[in-house]
């Protein structure tokens, strides 16, 4: 481990937690714009955030020391996640444990804890969001195995690092097994952040919400970290398309300064992309009703199966 990929490491988990509430900032203005409205400015989420932070956590009586824990536990398991995903460069501190396996582990925890946290105080809209959140989880995280199997089968290896740097080798091609994978991604991260059209992240109606009914008894600072942790977890899921599927422009073994800096560069293009396709198909998609959302997941998994197998008779293992 050099003093450079230390380094780099903690430039990673504080880019990443800087521009988390940016990312979530921009999907919002360009959903407004698209809307035809003026829209908040990108900065809003910040503010948002340091006005919770100000604020006392009100706590229910009955809550137990899971409930005021969760936030804290939640935010970390994602921080470390989002912190875990090769951004800019592949030479980070972290890369042996940046693991596929290890990162579904970390997002698993965030979840369960989160669940655990919505029936703690036992309030019906509580129940309700954690046993839907459950229920996603149930479909989106073996569609998510499949996409890591996939990109396995064809690398060889579950390491982020490794896998960035032999899709910049240009040993790969167009693959349609990749392109299912992608697909299959994409529909696992839509649903994973409640989104559109698996969940309105706008709402509080209790028929439809799923996330905020888990965190509706949350308040002040607790809240502030909920919130925190959502936007590093879309951050998170839009950085890992990034570096399994257009890794281009991250700085590789070696690479001086200016490699660095154009992989921030080609990094912050790429999380404006992503966050103006996702502004644009949650404009143009309605909400689907909660039981279709298996089928959602389920052709997500099925996209995932058959990109594996492809790239399994391909590859002749």
């Amino acid at each position: 481990m050099t003093v450079s990929a230390v380094l780099f490491q903690l430039v990673q988990m504080a880019l990443v937690l800087v521009l988390a509430p940016l990312l979530t900032g921009f999907v919002r203005l360009v959903k407004a714009r698209l809307l035809g409205r003026r829209g908040p400015s990108p900065l809003q989420p910040y503010r948002d955030l340091a006005r919770l932070l100000r604020k006392d956590a009100v706590l229910a009586e009955n809550a137990s020391w899971l409930f005021r824990a969760t936030p804290y536990m939640m935010f970390t398991a994602l921080w470390l996640a989002a912190a875990l995903v090769p951004t800019f460069t592949t030479q980070l501190a972290l890369a042996p444990a940046a693991d596929l396996i290890a990162l579904i582990a970390l997002l698993g925890t965030a979840r369960f804890f989160l669940a655990l946290a919505g029936m703690d105080t036992g309030t019906a809209f509580g129940g309700i969001g954690s046993s839907r959140e459950m229920m996603i989880a149930a479909l989106a995280e073996p569609a998510m195995l499949m996409v890591v199997f996939s990109v396995s089968i064809l690398v060889r290896t579950t390491s982020l690092a490794e896998i960035a740097t032999f899709m910049m080798s240009g040993m790969v091609g167009l693959r349609i097994s990749l392109a299912l994978a992608l697909i299959s991604l994409v529909m696992v991260a839509v649903a994973e952040n409640a989104r559109i059209p698996i969940d309105n992240p706008a709402t509080h109606l209790e028929l439809t919400m799923v996330h905020e009914a888990m965190v509706l008894e949350y308040s002040g600072r607790h809240l502030a970290l909920v919130e925190a942790a959502g936007m590093l977890k879309l951050l998170l899921y839009a950085a890992l398309v990034a570096c399994i599927f257009v890794p281009w422009g991250m700085a590789g073994p070696g690479g001086g300064a200016a490699a660095v800096l154009l992989g921030m560069a080609s990094f912050a293009a790429k999380l404006a992309v992503a966050g103006t396709l996702l502004a644009v198909f949650e404009t143009a998609i309605a909400k689907m009703r909660v039981f279709r959302v298996g089928e959602f997941l389920g052709g997500a998994l099925l996209l995932s199966l058959l990109g594996a197998i492809f790239l399994y008779v391909s590859r002749g293992v």
